[in-house]
């Protein structure tokens, strides 16, 4: 099987912890310069965008030199140009670094705050965090948490070895504990294990458990109730998105402050920073595949609803 080429390296650096956007051009087409296929393919940049980028010399080619608005179009040539960042809303609570050797990062993410860049999510990311006041411009996630999501995540420090650690969690040789605070309910028979098969649309908010052969296994133990509320511990055995809350929404004792399950509600304003998702990424325990050394990491994150529901909840009582 032939290899694949590896792109040339980018000729621009980053900026605040973000990327350059690669661009390979397409073999085929119609385009008679460089210019006419960016106007065509980045058509969500806004009217004289892609004019204003060439005219402002800030696409390069992969000799480091700006790229020229009638540079003829080449089939496989690549080009490179920071976009434009979305405004986003500071999210103001910071990344703590749980430990860092010369391999591996493990971050203690805050709820509101992306992992990686995506969407609306750019700069205001973990990653581009990390990168910026770590100086580490080739730091990158191993894995993923949800946005509302807080607690541990592992980042790699090496591009190279970023495979040995995503196989970690590929073959499940990771033992996740999460922690969640929801309804407790007596007639709720725990612990138990869930299994069920999960699916998610792409541009569809919520996923949803269908038929057919499970993709999904969550352990559920009870670690405490007090005033109507629960607060479980979770153990996933498999990485399906949005697992944890579709499973014990499924249960009857959805999450505090999930605003997808069991029903999607309308979307919170950005810089509302309230009422977070009580569901955090615990711990994080595997033998790393570089050095042999075994890992046990502990968030240093409480969950406030369980400490102070009134607090949390803006005065609203706790639900049952």
């Amino acid at each position: 099987m032939r290899r694949r080429t590896p792109p040339p390296p980018a000729p621009l650096p980053q900026r605040d912890g973000v990327d350059p956007v690669r661009v390979r051009l397409p073999v085929g087409g119609t385009w008679a310069t460089v210019r006419e296929h960016l106007v065509e393919r980045l058509t969500g940049a806004g009217p004289g965008m892609v004019e204003a980028m060439f005219a402002a010399g800030r696409v390069i080619g992969a000799d480091g030199r700006a790229v020229p608005p009638d540079a003829p179009y080449r089939p496989g040539m690549y080009v490179w140009f920071h976009r434009e960042l979305p405004a986003e809303v500071p999210v103001p609570f910071p990344v703590e670094v749980v430990y860092r050797d010369e391999h591996i990062v493990v971050a203690d993410k805050p709820h509101f705050l992306a992992t990686t860049p995506r969407g609306s999510h750019i700069a205001q990311t973990a990653l581009a965090r990390l990168r910026h006041e770590l100086g580490l411009p080739a730091l990158t996630a191993a894995h993923r948490l949800d946005r509302l999501t807080a607690g541990l995540v592992l980042f790699t420090v090496r591009p190279e070895e970023r495979g040995a650690y995503q196989t970690l969690f590929r073959d499940r040789r990771v033992r996740k504990e999460y922690e969640a605070i929801a309804p407790y309910d007596p007639s709720l028979a725990l612990p138990r294990t869930v299994r069920s098969r999960i699916v998610k649309e792409r541009g569809v908010p919520a996923a949803r458990e269908v038929p057919g052969e499970p993709n999904a296994e969550t352990r559920v133990e009870l670690a405490g109730h007090r005033a109507g509320l629960g607060r479980y511990r979770l153990l996933p055995a498999t990485g399906q998105t949005h697992q944890l809350r579709v499973h014990l929404a499924a249960l009857g004792v959805p999450i505090l402050g999930d605003p997808l399950y069991p029903e999607v509600t309308g979307p919170v304003p950005a810089g509302d920073f309230r009422r977070p998702l009580q569901l955090l990424a615990r711990r994080l325990e595997f033998t790393d595949p570089v050095t042999g050394t075994h890992h046990i990491f502990t968030s240093g994150r409480r969950l406030s609803a369980w400490t102070s529901y009134t607090e949390w909840s803006g005065g609203f009582r706790p639900p049952g």
